[in-house]
């Protein structure tokens, strides 16, 4: 029973650092001024977090990174190679993993069925605030930019970025909805919770 789990896991991986990818094919938005550009990307590393768990998420995007790291162009704007991560933006893309990996979590803490109204907060504490704390730390330590500085720098994509975590939670609840054995049971305990 563990080897086609474990092929049904590695094909879910895949098809999601696939995700990923296609979402870097939606042009990239660069404003004036600011080192890192808008993309459609970290909606699927939530996405991956999201769908996948902790651990399949995790590797889905580890996956993509790699590939990225071997040069294919698969980041927004067709970027690849090892020179990206020697780029401002290199907080975000090492933070990605673990985005994925909180965000999965989390969700699996909560577990089937999934919820809209617990997948957003969950999706903002991995997508926007996990993310942003990776961000703004390669901003300082490669674009040479002070914390507060790079913290203004990102404040403009806030909103954008907070539409993603909303439209994940909806995009995971009609994944979910479709293939329910990727969650766990909720588990309730001996007491019901009335707040539900």
């Amino acid at each position: 029973m563990s080897r086609p789990s474990s092929a049904r896991d590695v094909a879910l991986v895949a098809v999601y650092a696939g995700v990923i990818a296609a979402l870097g094919i939606v042009p990239a938005i660069s404003l004036p001024g600011f080192p890192v550009p808008i993309t459609l990307q970290s909606l699927g590393v939530v996405l991956a977090g999201a769908v996948l768990g902790s651990r399949r998420g995790f590797a889905s995007v580890v996956l993509f990174l790699a590939l990225v790291a071997l040069g294919l162009p698969l980041l927004a704007g067709g970027r690849g190679g090892l020179a990206v991560f020697a780029t401002a933006s290199v907080g975000f893309l090492l933070a990605w993993p673990f985005a994925a990996a909180v965000v999965g979590w989390l969700t699996e803490r909560r577990g089937a069925p999934y919820q809209v109204r617990w997948g957003i907060p969950i999706n903002i504490a991995g997508g926007i605030v996990l993310m942003y704390v990776g961000g703004w730390a390669g901003m300082v330590a490669v674009g040479g930019l002070t914390l507060p500085a790079a913290v203004a720098a990102t404040a403009i994509f806030v909103p954008g970025d907070l539409l993603k975590m909303i439209a994940a939670a909806f995009i995971a609840r009609a994944v979910h909805t479709a293939q329910p054995q990727l969650l766990p049971a909720r588990s309730l305990g001996p007491v019901l919770d009335p707040a539900g």
